[in-house]
């Protein structure tokens, strides 16, 4: 069985850049992020849950319309939650169906920035949570993402919460 460390940390701390480290080395790595949205558009599941419990607006041509989405639950915690808790849940059977097809591999990886809100912290060995100074951060993702300076706040404040939960016992900060 595969030795299974996380690669936390909050919106453009840098865990891209270690996963992507990681996979020249050959090792295999999880994306979370990318994974769930291939997982929210191919499910009708999410897309009728997103339409009929957060927004209605969100859902156009049966696509979601991310900017609009994200505009409303990274502003709103009860929003953010009802559509963090379908998601994770999806998100967590694909992690384990992606752990058993390389469940012989030495060490797997897993990247993602809620750890501990979506569960994630309960499937792995250790936890590798990568810090980087929070102006560094926003900048990173307003330059990724072509998002506003307040939008990427709210994302970061979103996240923050992580620092509520007990930490996995195996956590390097790096």
């Amino acid at each position: 069985m595969a030795y299974i460390i996380a690669i936390s940390g909050g919106i453009g701390s840098g865990k891209t850049l270690i996963s992507n480290i990681l996979r020249y080395m050959g090792y295999s790595v999880y994306d979370c992020d990318s994974n769930a949205k291939k997982i929210m558009d191919n499910s009708q599941t999410i897309k009728d849950y997103i339409k009929n419990n957060i927004l209605s607006d969100a859902i156009i041509n049966n696509q979601i319309e991310r900017s609009v989405l994200a505009n409303v639950v990274f502003k709103s915690k009860a929003l953010l939650d009802k559509l963090n808790f379908i998601v994770h849940a999806e998100v967590k059977k694909d992690i384990l169906s992606w752990i058993s097809k390389y469940h012989e591999e030495d060490i797997l990886f897993i990247e993602t920035a809620i750890l501990y809100q979506s569960g994630i912290d309960q499937l792995v060995d250790a936890v590798w949570e990568i810090s980087a100074p929070k102006e560094i951060r926003i900048e990173r993702v307003i330059n990724r993402n072509k998002i506003t300076r307040e939008e990427v706040v709210a994302r970061i404040s979103s996240q923050n919460l992580e620092s509520t939960y007990k930490k996995h016992p195996n956590t390097y900060r790096i």
